[in-house]
């Protein structure tokens, strides 16, 4: 897995080349989001939705409530507070999505929330949490 040859690398002290850190990163942080999303309860609809205006993590469903995650992965550069994991220009473009996602799947008149999924992969002390409600629709 992915995940574990980054841990294993940053372990040993080894650097990854830029574009290839940021993309396993982002990678790795999407797939364990995806299972930590999972094991609490979540039903995965999509990952990756794209549209003309942009992109969203993941789509999921937690009752009968649609989330809209943002998936925020950090390895040893440091890990943001969790309130500041999403700009205010990101959280504008992932809410016009999410209004795009709605339409589309005409569903939108059901609940929706944003919610981040926080990873950071320090090798000695790896760590998530979901944000429920991390940010309120941005326009």
């Amino acid at each position: 897995m992915v995940i574990n040859r980054i841990l294993n690398k940053l372990f040993r002290g080894e650097e990854l080349p830029v574009s290839d850190s940021r993309h396993q990163l982002g990678e790795s942080g999407e797939s364990f989001a995806v299972n930590l999303l999972k094991k609490n309860g979540y039903e995965i609809i999509e990952q990756n939705y794209r549209c003309h205006l942009g992109e969203i993590d993941i789509i999921a469903k937690e009752g009968d409530v649609i989330t809209f995650v943002e998936v925020k992965a950090r390895g040893s550069e440091g890990f943001e507070e969790p309130k500041s994991a999403v700009t205010p220009e990101k959280q504008r473009k992932i809410s016009m999505v999410a209004l795009h996602y709605l339409k589309e799947a005409e569903r939108i008149n059901e609940k929706a929330r944003f919610d981040v999924v926080a990873i950071r992969l320090f090798p000695e002390d790896p760590d998530a949490q979901i944000i429920k409600n991390a940010f309120d629709l941005a326009y």
